[in-house]
């Protein structure tokens, strides 16, 4: 059976996206799923003169180590001021020194949300520029605005939000 990793591109104990990305992951059909936390991979912030000094840190070393036991990812990406969160451009700035494709040329769906009506639009349009230079397949992507009104007890509420992102996700689940 294939696997996937789904996780949010934020530390945040409550992050909106882990809830979103965890959700997504549940409507596949046929595949197998972890639902990673970025917290169990801590890494100071990159500098080449620490990786000089000091080499690389285990966080990174283990990142790494992690995204190769999986067929493909679904990310949710919190934005910050319309980019990555800190956390997440951090993490990837250190295990791409390791490996420049850090999504393994595998299948990656982008989604992101936001309390706001653009749902992470920008975050997910720096992502579908730059995942592919990191080494994903970007299969789709799905924004979900106004989070707190659309999310309710673990899942989407409207009815068409659900389809649209059931859609996609099946699509996702074909490229594994």
């Amino acid at each position: 059976m294939k696997k996937i990793a789904a996780f949010a591109g934020s530390t945040s104990s409550t992050s909106i996206n882990k809830q979103l990305a965890s959700y997504a992951a549940t409507l596949l059909n046929n595949t197998a799923f972890d639902v990673l936390d970025l917290n169990d991979y801590e890494v100071p912030i990159y500098s080449e003169d620490i990786e000089k000094a000091h080499d690389f840190p285990e966080g990174a070393i283990s990142f790494n180590k992690t995204l190769d036991n999986y067929d493909g990812f679904i990310v949710s990406l919190a934005e910050h001021n319309g980019a990555y969160s800190a956390a997440f451009k951090n993490l990837f700035d250190w295990v791409s020194r390791k490996n420049r494709e850090v999504f393994r040329n595998k299948s990656v769906l982008i989604l992101a949300t936001s309390p706001g009506g653009r749902g992470g639009e920008s975050v997910l349009n720096l992502a579908k520029g730059t995942f592919p230079h990191m080494g994903a397949n970007v299969i789709s992507s799905y924004s979900l605005p106004v989070f707190y009104d659309n999310f309710k007890e673990g899942k989407i509420i409207d009815t068409s939000k659900i389809k649209e992102l059931t859609t996609i996700v099946n699509e996702f689940e074909k490229t594994l």
